[in-house]
């Protein structure tokens, strides 16, 4: 069974993931951006983790097994795919991470590379 100890070793054996809590609730986050947490919003099922993830992708893992991932209306507009933790396995879980770490770091740099760029041009 997959619960949050699981899900927290999994995330911290990736590089430069630390935990914390976003509203109260555990959270992992990669160099401050938020990795992976507990879905909170009321429209998810319970047990739920939020995971971002590029659009592309949520909609392979969608078609793949919907019965696994999902996506509410409050998430449509969001770079994040919903996980059923009851029924993913630890490998899917690493796989699933690794690629929202990816996608996560991506976008650090790229935002690291654009606060450097405006701090040069003032």
């Amino acid at each position: 069974m997959i619960d949050l100890d699981v899900v927290r070793e999994i995330a911290l054996a990736l590089p430069d993931v630390e935990e914390t809590t976003i509203h109260g609730a555990p959270c992992f986050k990669l160099r401050g951006n938020l990795l992976t947490c507990q879905a909170l919003d009321k429209s998810v099922e319970p047990n739920t983790l939020a995971v971002p993830i590029d659009f592309d992708q949520r909609t392979k893992l969608l078609a793949a097994d919907p019965n696994i991932c999902y996506v509410t209306d409050h998430y449509m507009n969001y770079p994040t795919v919903l996980v059923r933790l009851s029924r993913i396995d630890r490998k899917s879980l690493t796989d699933l991470l690794g690629s929202a770490w990816g996608f996560v770091s991506s976008g650090t740099k790229a935002s690291v590379r654009k606060r450097k760029a405006k701090r040069k041009s003032r």
